[in-house]
């Protein structure tokens, strides 16, 4: 969904014949994404005329929010990988920028380390993230129009967003994350030992601890559960809250630029391709 999403922001994308060529996916696991992209309101369905009548898919209001999601995951990218990947430029002050996390009502700066998360008694993981994700093999192509093979095996599917979760929660031994997520041991082991590969993870004495690589994808994570939260209807009970130690405000992320110190907006940024 990310890849079908990233698409739609970067290249404009609106057809099931763009994403198709783009992707190189099957024409029924494309048809089978946009339609849960719909479903979630993602997405809305417009008609237009090729010869025929047919229908181009439109980023709702819902779908626009994340565009913050998918900055954050640039941001990270290009502060954490050696990959070459276009400049991001802040139209309002003319510079190249390298988008932070910050905290909307104080304006700090803020890492996983600023923050202190409460759970709610009927929480659980499978509100941190996207509609079902999907694991799937990628291309060989690693510039942010391919888009970027580290945050994809993060974000890759349910399972690792929720290990993600878990462990900026404080889980951190193999148990821990089980008696969590209620997932297979075959499945744990696999995802704990692609994120300690990743350099995400580090074992140490029976230990998964995040590395610095790691705790640096906050910011991403940031976007993923205020989305979700906010997005994403629930009982109530369910809810996760992340508050900033700083100023003791519930988490309210947004992208600040490092050149002026101004909020970083959709109609106001362009990435040079």
């Amino acid at each position: 969904m990310l890849l079908i999403l990233q698409r739609a922001f970067l290249l404009r994308v609106r057809t099931f014949a763009g994403w198709r060529d783009e992707l190189r996916i099957s024409e029924s696991v494309l048809a089978s994404r946009l339609k849960e992209l719909l479903a979630h309101g993602i997405f809305t369905t417009a008609a237009y005329r090729d010869g025929r009548t047919r229908y181009e898919y439109r980023l709702t209001d819902r779908g626009l929010d994340l565009w913050s999601l998918l900055v954050a995951i640039y941001s990270w990218e290009r502060a954490w990988t050696d990959r070459p990947l276009p400049p991001l430029i802040h139209d309002i002050c003319g510079n190249e920028t390298r988008a932070y996390l910050a905290c909307g009502v104080c304006r700090e700066g803020m890492t996983a380390r600023d923050t202190r998360t409460v759970r709610g008694p009927l929480a659980t993981f499978a509100r941190v993230g996207l509609p079902r994700q999907h694991r799937r093999t990628l291309a060989s192509r690693t510039d942010f129009s391919g888009y970027c093979p580290d945050s994809m095996e993060i974000l890759g599917d349910r399972w690792s967003t929720s290990v993600l979760a878990a462990a900026f929660l404080g889980s951190r031994r193999f148990g821990d994350f089980q008696a969590e997520l209620g997932i297979a041991p075959s499945v744990l082991t696999d995802r704990l030992r692609r994120f300690v590969e990743l350099g995400v993870f580090q074992l140490i004495g029976g230990h998964y601890r995040l590395t610095e690589r790691g705790l640096a994808f906050f910011q991403v994570f940031a976007f993923l559960v205020t989305w979700a939260q906010r997005e994403l209807p629930a009982p109530p009970g369910s809810e996760l809250t992340i508050t900033h130690h700083t100023c003791g405000s519930a988490l309210t992320p947004v992208l600040l630029c490092t050149e002026c110190g101004g909020t970083l907006e959709r109609r106001e940024v362009h990435f040079i391709t």
